[in-house]
């Protein structure tokens, strides 16, 4: 997560999603892919309560942002719980 900000995507995203961004990775900072399920579905709650949504190139940034650093395997369970939390926001639609 060293670098993350410098991705060119960044630069145009809204100011808003950029705090959310950051703010996910640092309560990320340190934890198991499994334990980035509550930190990722809080994020999601918390934006869509302020009427912002995430387009799928921005989810894709703050997952990279969220898998730098971890293991391959950690990598694994955060996808993993991509794919859990994307299964229960389509079921809730």
């Amino acid at each position: 997560m060293n670098d993350w900000m410098n991705h060119p995507d960044m630069k145009n995203l809204d100011p808003i999603k950029i705090e959310l961004f950051k703010a996910a990775a640092a309560q990320t900072k340190g934890k198991s892919g499994n334990s980035m399920a509550t930190v990722m579905m809080a994020l999601i709650t918390s934006a869509r309560k302020n009427g912002i949504s995430f387009t799928p190139e921005e989810m894709t940034l703050i997952l990279n942002i969220l898998k730098d650093g971890k293991s391959e395997e950690e990598q694994n369970q955060i996808d993993n719980m991509v794919n859990m939390v994307k299964n229960m926001i389509q079921s809730q639609k």
